[in-house]
């Protein structure tokens, strides 16, 4: 029979398993039915002490300034990706969604100029997953990116933080044409 602290530590596991995202110290506070920030950072850092020296390819790493996430080290990618699912959002829908990140805010019509009219279905998705949201501005919608995308992707909230992120991820040719991205 496992221990008080085998079970709550158990939890900890089953929600950073689960997510399939970061999770907010809060987050893991609320998955192990406790207040206690201290006693679930405790368990955090043996959780990935013991993952992290078992196992070569999988990692608990903390995301973000407050998240943490069980996740495939980034050079087991290529691996991961041959053998990995059908992503939830596609490619096409992924560069509408980077292109709202890098040249946000921006109007439904510039992103339909630079990435053609599918980006209407794209804005329909991303809006639904509560990634994007919209506001009218004369006649125009403009988007921007929301907490949660910037919770789920681990990346700061401020929207040029985000911008300077990605300069870093991808090279200057990558974003300097967006008729390409």
């Amino acid at each position: 029979m496992l221990q008080d602290k085998d079970v709550f530590e158990a939890k900890l596991e089953a929600a950073l398993y689960s997510a399939g995202r970061p999770l907010s110290v809060d987050e893991l506070c609320k998955a192990a039915n406790t207040k206690s920030r201290r006693k679930v950072l405790k368990a955090l850092n043996e959780i990935a002490s013991r993952v992290n020296t078992s196992f070569r390819a999988i990692e608990v790493a903390k995301v973000g300034n407050d998240s943490y996430a069980i996740q495939l080290r980034p050079e087991y990618n290529v691996v991961a990706k041959k053998f990995g699912s059908k992503p939830i959002l596609s490619r096409s829908v992924l560069k509408t969604l980077t292109m709202i990140a890098y040249f946000q805010p921006i109007s439904a019509k510039s992103l339909a100029d630079r990435r053609g009219t599918s980006v209407y279905n794209h804005l329909k998705v991303l809006e639904s997953w509560g990634l994007i949201s919209g506001r009218q501005e004369g006649k125009n919608m403009v988007y921007t990116t929301t907490d949660f995308f910037a919770h789920y992707f681990g990346l700061p909230s401020d929207p040029s933080q985000v911008r300077e992120k990605l300069k870093r991820l991808f090279p200057p040719s990558a974003h300097a044409d967006s008729k390409n991205v």
